[in-house]
């Protein structure tokens, strides 16, 4: 990427995605690049195919691999054409490490939210679920522990007792209790690897500021 063009885009992704400075938006350009370097010649021009995309998220972040993984690259994928973009990329970090919990909301809404009709219905709860727990369960049929959680969930978060969530249903839910924005699985770095993730990617950017 031409040193102008580098320019161009810090300032417009700067403007965008207010959570990060001019300099640490260069770093994640930067990070960009390289890792576009990784994918197939056909995508590498257009951004991240999902491989790329999903092994720089789950060894960054330890998100998990499966439909949560999934939905995070088309929660990414704005205009959907099957790869990350830079400015997708900028974008949804910004959301990422340094959302209000009003992004955050929104973010985890959409990820769980798997046909994308508004709704987190009981049935996606429970792919959801099923998806993280048996990952962490030797239980032969953990099932029925899930379908529980299900119901679990419903009763505490359905608040006009339609048998699905809507986003309103969400954001209520969260807003009383902060810990139910990761209710149906991981899909938000921890304060550890976020940190971890920082400190490596925004090394140059701190060194530019003493």
């Amino acid at each position: 990427m031409s040193r102008k063009r580098l320019q161009q885009l810090t300032d417009s992704l700067s403007r965008s995605a207010k959570h990060f400075s001019k300099s640490e938006v260069e770093c994640l350009i930067k990070l960009f690049d390289t890792l576009a370097a990784k994918s197939s010649s056909r995508s590498a021009a257009a951004g991240l195919e999902r491989s790329v995309f999903q092994e720089s998220l789950h060894s960054a972040f330890g998100l998990p691999d499966g439909i949560v993984a999934d939905r995070v690259f088309r929660t990414f994928d704005k205009n959907n054409d099957s790869c990350i973009g830079v400015v997708e990329w900028v974008e949804g970090l910004a959301v990422l490490l340094r959302g209000t919990l009003e992004e955050k909301i929104k973010y985890c809404f959409e990820v769980y939210d798997l046909n994308g009709d508004g709704y987190i219905s009981r049935d996606e709860m429970f792919r959801m679920l099923k998806n993280s727990l048996i990952q962490q369960s030797s239980e032969e049929d953990p099932d029925e522990g899930i379908k529980d959680l299900v119901d679990i969930a419903l009763k505490k978060m359905d608040y006009d007792h339609d048998g699905k969530l809507s986003f309103m249903d969400f954001e209520k839910a969260v807003r009383d209790e902060n810990l139910l924005l990761e209710a149906f699985g991981p899909c938000l770095p921890d304060i550890k690897s976020r940190m971890a993730f920082e400190e490596k990617t925004f090394q140059e950017a701190r060194k530019l500021s003493f």
